[in-house]
């Protein structure tokens, strides 16, 4: 049974220099053993893996998040953006976000332009607001800057910190529901509805039944403690769909990597147009929902990883400037926000334990830019099968729960459902931290709560009054 928040008295002992100290300034000696160079400076043998199985794991991150380099492109592109640079913007900041999370903080993560804050920069800012994409890329190298100040400062950890592991296990259990709900629409087992808004799709359709071979075989491997069943299942999969004709091979396998000289540097030379008041409310909304997404799928993955060191992320000022970083890159670059991709938590079931795994991750998407026409194969109904399974692995984060205690067990629901039903994990996360301390005030057990989330609680309000709407 996990035991209640600690008051803030205990809270406060954990000071950043010490998590700093022993998480962030490692000696070279205490980087690994005595095996190979990957494995000194990994700690591969430390945390039980080894090179194949961090390739397996990087590979699987990859396929299931290949999309981004199609889907990207396709959104940006509706504002004017030329394609075929986005495409390039989107592999390259991509491998930078991924390396530097790999080589610097040494976590199995990937990151990518995210999916919502793309949607955000094209549909509200550029077509709705009428910003211009170059200023709206400016908007967002400056909420890039802003994140990185926020992570080295120890702010953002310190509110990450303050969070009751209750609300952290709700957090993934949260976001692997939101990915399944993905995966389910991508099969077409759930479509929308007039009536219900959402409804039981044809399972007759090729698409559903070649998912449905896919999430058969890779559960066939995972019960079977196959390492790697994931990263099988969809290669089963995409194989399956060739075979029958669904999915039409590839007609090439090399390609030239396309100009990115009509995106690049535009952040930076439309910097002077941030200046007025329409533009700081988008740079606060970037920064927002960023901040959130990117907390909830560190705090997601690490729990799946068995990261966590008493409710606490080790290297998380690393881990959190990782991510800045990328979108300060990913803006210059031209492409929107870059963010961390919950769909590393697939890697993560492959095997995947250390930064080697984002290593492989960031070359494939490097590669990626010479190879696009092979992605051809990897279609939603080929990576649907693994969102669906991870989402299952995702959701043990419920078991520790205190559901008995009101005061945990309401945030922690309504942090749960509304991340799939508003199709937001920022809004989950909102939600679920404006009624922890409301529910810990009509405890009575207010001194319990920290005084950022207090803060958190205003802000979170101003923010579905005045800019959500």
């Amino acid at each position: 049974m996990v035991q209640d928040q600690e008051p803030h008295r205990e809270i406060s002992k954990h000071r950043q220099e010490d998590i700093v100290t022993s998480d962030d300034k490692v000696s070279a000696p205490e980087q690994g053993g005595r095996g190979n160079p990957f494995d000194r400076f990994f700690r591969l043998s430390e945390e039980g893996t080894t090179v194949g199985r961090e390739a397996i794991a990087g590979v699987t991150t990859f396929l299931a998040m290949a999309y981004i380099l199609g889907v990207n492109p396709n959104i940006l592109g509706q504002t004017g953006m030329p394609e075929d640079s986005v495409f390039v913007a989107t592999g390259l900041a991509a491998a930078l976000g991924t390396l530097i999370m790999g080589l610097w903080a040494r976590y199995p993560i990937a990151l990518a332009p995210g999916m919502g804050l793309n949607a955000f920069f094209a549909f509200t800012v550029v077509l709705t607001l009428g910003i211009p994409w170059q200023t709206a890329l400016a908007g967002t190298l400056a909420s890039g800057v802003l994140f990185f100040l926020l992570a080295v400062s120890g702010i953002r950890e310190a509110i990450i910190n303050a969070i009751p592991l209750q609300l952290k296990l709700a957090t993934g259990a949260g976001i692997g529901l939101f990915i399944a709900f993905i995966g389910l629409q991508a099969a077409g087992v759930v479509v929308d509805s007039d009536a219900t808004l959402v409804t039981l799709g044809d399972l007759t359709s090729a698409g559903t039944v070649l998912t449905a071979f896919g999430l058969l075989m890779t559960t066939l491997f995972l019960v079977r403690g196959i390492r790697g069943g994931v990263f099988y299942g969809m290669v089963l999969t995409a194989i399956a769909g060739v075979v029958t004709g669904y999915i039409d091979p590839p007609d090439a396998v090399v390609s030239g990597v396309p100009s990115l000289a009509p995106t690049f540097g535009q952040a930076i030379t439309n910097l002077p147009e941030l200046f007025t008041a329409q533009m700081a409310i988008v740079v606060f909304t970037m920064l927002f929902v960023d901040f959130f997404d990117t907390s909830g799928t560190l705090i997601a993955i690490a729990n799946q990883a068995g990261f966590l060191r008493d409710g606490k992320l080790p290297r998380a000022i690393r881990a959190f400037s990782s991510d800045s970083v990328a979108t300060m890159g990913g803006a210059v670059l031209g492409t929107s926000t870059t963010t961390s991709y919950i769909e590393s938590s697939a890697g993560v079931a492959a095997g995947g334990r250390t930064g080697l795994t984002s290593v492989f991750t960031a070359t494939l998407f490097l590669l990626a830019l010479f190879f696009s026409p092979l992605l051809a194969v990897v279609t939603p109904e080929v990576t649907a099968p693994a969102l669906i399974v991870v989402g299952v692995l995702m959701a043990t984060g419920l078991g520790g729960i205190e559901w008995q205690k009101l005061e945990f067990a309401i945030p922690a629901f309504v942090m749960v459902i509304a991340m799939p039903l508003t199709y937001s994990i920022a809004n989950g996360i909102a939600l679920g931290l404006i009624f922890y301390p409301l529910m810990m005030l009509f405890r009575g057990r207010w001194r319990e709560v920290h005084p950022a989330l207090y803060v958190l609680l205003l802000v979170f309000l101003a923010y579905f009054i005045w800019f959500a709407a």
